[in-house]
């Protein structure tokens, strides 16, 4: 993929969770660009938030590295429709499940569908995430606090919980962690309070099952242009997204998906335990 140039987004706003057909300009996911070489050939992944930016690049670069998909959402099934148009465009099977994560019993339900369309999980990639920007704590609500870590750390640990009894050595978890686990933008205190969490978590897990040859890494990524941002920001903020970062942008949803191959693949099989950042310039420690 060449080198993307800088392009500023206009103020806008939408609804949560947002949608791609809204988004201004429109997100590079790597449809045009990502080409496959085989790095993931008969593997079966699960990606939550799977229907647009990072889990929608990822699902592509799986699917074009020979993997099979399932796809978790909430309710955006037209891109998620989308999503999977790719993925069949690439001969791989996709599978997707629309429903809330915050819901315990349908975080649940995830893996056993995995098991069931896909025969096995080699990998899960926990991606969905729910933020909101508030400048004080009076405005965030007892249940925004719970909905939160409901949809961002509670759901993840219920996958991994799931999913571990049926991965075989070689496995692999990825968790979508954030600059902000490291750098807590105070706007996003909640969210930036479960980023620091999904970070810790995934050091936890690559410790305790690396005797089993399951690999835990979590990626922590800086601004990503996605539809997150104008359905959770004031929209003052969504046209100065990204340029704070020495790169002087907000990244593309398709470069990252590179790295969660290699975090996905044989060729990163001595990597666990790891917080890989895609910031943009911006270090974490």
């Amino acid at each position: 993929m060449s080198s993307p140039r800088p392009e500023s987004q206009p103020e806008q706003q939408q609804t949560p969770p947002g949608t791609l057909g809204e988004l201004t300009p429109k997100a590079d996911h790597g449809e045009e660009s990502y080409r496959g070489s085989g790095k993931l050939t008969g593997k079966r992944a699960v990606i939550t938030g799977g229907d647009s930016g990072i889990g929608r690049a990822v699902a592509i670069a799986f699917a074009r590295e020979g993997a099979d998909v399932l796809i978790s959402y909430l309710n955006e099934h037209e891109d998620a429709e989308d999503t999977a148009k790719y993925v069949e465009e690439a001969g791989r099977k996709c599978v997707l499940v629309a429903g809330d994560l915050s819901d315990r019993a349908h975080a649940h339900s995830i893996i056993p569908k995995a098991l069931e369309e896909l025969g096995g999980i080699d990998i899960l990639v926990n991606n969905a995430a729910f933020q909101m920007t508030h400048q004080t704590l009076d405005e965030i609500s007892d249940d925004e606090w719970d909905h939160t870590l409901a949809t961002n750390l509670t759901a993840m640990f219920i996958l991994c919980k799931d999913a571990v009894p049926h991965m075989q050595p070689g496995a692999s978890i990825i968790n979508t962690s954030s600059v902000n686990s490291d750098m807590p933008k105070p706007t996003l205190a909640p969210y930036a309070t479960t980023k620091a969490g999904i970070a810790n978590f995934t050091a936890s897990l690559a410790q305790m099952y690396g005797d089993k040859g399951i690999r835990a890494n979590s990626v922590a990524p800086g601004p990503v242009w996605t539809p997150l941002i104008p359905s959770t920001m004031p929209p003052e903020e969504v046209a100065s997204f990204g340029k704070q970062v020495p790169l002087g942008r907000a990244g593309q949803p398709a470069e990252l998906a590179p790295l969660y191959v290699l975090l996905a693949g044989d060729e990163g099989s001595y990597m666990s335990g790891a917080r890989v950042a895609v910031t943009g310039g911006n270090p974490i420690l």
